[in-house]
């Protein structure tokens, strides 16, 4: 990593503005070295800022920020980002009055996300000295930003710009006003899903977060990044985008609306979803211990079916060191997965997860057969067959007959009851939901789902098992979806429906994936996720959440239909949204 050398020779940079993203601009450049001049109105901002400035690290030499409410200090610097509210005629107004202390000539920057960079600089009467400084998510070190100079823009403001990017420690990002709309749409509205989510009850937001952040491989969870952004700021947001749209997915939780008028507005004040010190520091709540009261052990495992997620969970509990028994449907397809799960194991080791002998002992471990009665021995067996609630529940029906009294029966589906599986068995207090992610050697998440019959000992036996295995557990009620796939499928057909809008390109596809995944660091774009999950099983999960909740948001998708009727399946058959360019 390049040292950073002090800035102390050049001129200051000054920051007007000190919200989540003026703060963290700030913090972000005195931690690089650079003289900073920070201007705000609000005492309580500056005095905040302050604080966190003096307890934030800074290079040898680096002298502490000028913090002021009068904007004259801006006389002399070198550069000044705006990074007011996201309004016209607030911005307009602030760079007036920068406009007015800063002589021609000195790079003025504007943070907006939603406004004509072009017609701030002609309103503030300096469009050559305006570019744009695009940043999704308050910056921190190695995060995105997008320079947006104009064609008003002036050559020396464009590269100051740049210079600022590089020298702050940012990452640049080529996105462009477009699809950096589309993305941040997207993500306010997932946010805007997890409040919902937290306000009924169903989860608690460190259980949201963790799902979130582990399921789909997010960088922050979304109420975490709430907090980041700050609550009124998003709150600003999905209002406008309602406003526009019509499109309630973006009406602000009426919890989002309760904290902000109760002045939780994240980490810049203090306290949000979760809470922070003086500093800005998260403070950590030491949680409870998980109840494992009543669990039973476990030794031997059956896992039933022969597909990729049945093939992955017997990888893992055979690695874990318990005996696995895996029963296909036929020999040919049980002699298929014990190859399968050989090969990953092969793959691993040559990777360096794991240890030639962790390897031969696993293999050793596993035996795979046809019928159910190889079950009768085992302690818990995880069901992973087709995802159709006839097949799950005469599976169900059989292995309530032939598993012994006390075995905990699990299911993996996240979009079918639990409960009537349950029922199905004969034996409800016995059965709970394990939903592992694929692929289960990967993946660290288990959702762990609990129906009203579930016996707190049979929960109590699969949370112990599953932490057994490394795994990180989230518990929540049965109900279609469990967290992750209740918040991730609106979000996928949101940007499915940006298919349909009109004036639509052969391009929208790959550039809202690319400012998806430039702009706020997710591991990949909505399309590149449904050609990974697969078109027929996305559509699958959204007729089911659709079932459930009736709500506009999950309602199946028109196009994603008519891709899986012309055959297009996704990475699995290599023919989807992205697959073919990929």
């Amino acid at each position: 990593m390049t040292e950073q050398i002090p800035h102390t020779s050049a001129a200051p940079i000054g920051v007007v503005g000190l919200g989540s993203t003026g703060e963290a601009l700030l913090l972000l450049l005195h931690a690089t070295g650079h003289r900073v001049v920070g201007v705000d109105t609000d005492l309580d901002a500056l005095a905040r800022v302050g604080t966190r400035a003096k307890a934030a690290p800074a290079p040898d030499g680096t002298p502490e920020p000028v913090l002021t409410d009068d904007p004259r200090r801006l006389r002399g610097v070198r550069l000044v980002v705006e990074a007011v509210p996201e309004d016209r005629d607030v911005k307009t107004g602030v760079l007036r009055g920068i406009a007015e202390v800063c002589p021609p000539g000195t790079p003025l920057l504007t943070t907006t996300a939603s406004l004509s960079v072009a017609r701030l600089g002609i309103a503030c009467g300096r469009p050559a000295d305006l570019a744009g400084l695009r940043l999704f998510t308050p910056p921190a070190p190695g995060g995105p930003a997008e320079p947006v100079p104009t064609g008003l823009t002036s050559g020396e403001t464009a590269a100051a710009v740049r210079e600022l990017v590089a020298s702050a420690g940012l990452t640049e990002v080529e996105v462009g006003a477009g699809p950096a709309a589309d993305a941040g749409a997207l993500v306010l509205g997932l946010l805007n899903s997890a409040v919902v989510l937290c306000s009924e009850g169903y989860a608690p937001h460190e259980d949201v977060d963790t799902a979130m952040r582990l399921g789909c491989g997010l960088p922050a969870g979304p109420l975490e990044t709430l907090d980041r952004i700050g609550l009124d700021t998003v709150h600003a947001a999905l209002t406008e985008l309602w406003r526009r749209t019509g499109d309630t997915a973006f009406e602000p939780a009426p919890l989002l609306s309760r904290m902000v008028a109760a002045g939780r507005l994240g980490r810049k004040s203090g306290g949000g979803f979760y809470a922070y010190d003086e500093t800005g520091a998260l403070v950590r709540e030491r949680g409870d211990a998980p109840d494992e009261t009543g669990a039973r052990p476990v030794r031997r495992v059956g896992v039933l079916g022969s597909g990729a997620m049945a093939r992955g969970i017997a990888e893992v509990t055979a690695l874990a060191g318990h005996p696995t028994v895996l029963v296909a449907r036929s020999a040919a397809k049980a002699e298929a997965a014990l190859e399968s799960v050989a090969g990953s194991l092969t793959r691993a080791v040559r990777r360096g997860k794991v240890t030639p002998a962790a390897r031969q002992a696993a293999v050793e471990r596993l035996d795979a057969t046809t019928g159910l009665d190889a079950f009768a021995g085992c302690d818990l067996v995880i069901e992973a067959v087709a995802e159709d609630p006839d097949v799950k529940r005469a599976v169900f029906a059989e292995l309530g007959e032939v598993c012994a009294p006390g075995t905990v029966l699990t299911t993996t589906t996240s979009s079918l009851s639990v409960a009537a599986v349950a029922e199905a068995s004969g034996r409800p207090a016995d059965v709970v939901g394990l939903h592992f992610f694929n692929p289960a050697p990967v993946m660290r998440l288990v959702e762990l789902a609990h129906a009203p019959g579930s016996a707190p000992g049979t929960l109590a036996t699969a949370r112990a098992f599953c932490r057994g295995l490394g795994k990180t557990v989230v518990e929540c009620p049965d109900r279609t979806g469990f967290i992750v796939n209740s918040l991730l499928f609106p979000y996928l057909g949101a940007a499915l429906a940006l298919l349909d809008r009109p004036g639509a390109d052969d391009r929208l596809v790959e550039r809202t994936d690319a400012a998806v995944e430039r702009g706020f660091g997710y591991p990949m774009g909505p399309f590149a996720l449904l050609d990974t999950i697969g078109l027929d099983v996305s559509l699958a999960i959204q007729h089911r959440l659709f079932e459930h909740f009736e709500t506009p948001e999950h309602r199946p998708s028109d196009a994603l239909a008519e891709l899986v009727s012309a055959g297009l399946l996704g990475r699995k058959n290599r023919r989807g949204l992205r697959t073919a360019a990929r």
